[in-house]
């Protein structure tokens, strides 16, 4: 099993892609596919067959996956860019 450089329940921020610049929690991780699910990022929407729950069927949204390689942990999204700006502030 590979390990990755987050975790479930890491705050993370999204660095590329359409998502790019959204921060949520991991809530699940498929390290057979190396994609991470991020609360809030990447809704997609599902359509549900009948069933108990949904006698009349439904379309639910849902989060969909992440490439792992698209997220970095928030502290240190954080800290790369106070040192961007605290270097851009030297120069001027």
């Amino acid at each position: 099993m590979k390990r990755f450089h987050v975790k479930r329940g890491d705050e993370v921020v999204v660095i590329a892609g359409t998502e790019k610049g959204k921060r949520g929690k991991v809530i699940q991780m498929l390290p057979k596919k190396e994609r991470v699910m991020i609360e809030g990022v990447k809704m997609i929407k599902k359509h549900m067959r009948k069933s108990q729950q949904h006698p009349q069927g439904a379309i639910v949204e849902r989060e969909g996956s992440v490439h792992v390689s698209n997220v970095m942990l928030a502290d240190k999204y954080d800290a790369r860019a106070a040192k961007k700006g605290a270097s851009a502030a030297v120069e001027a």
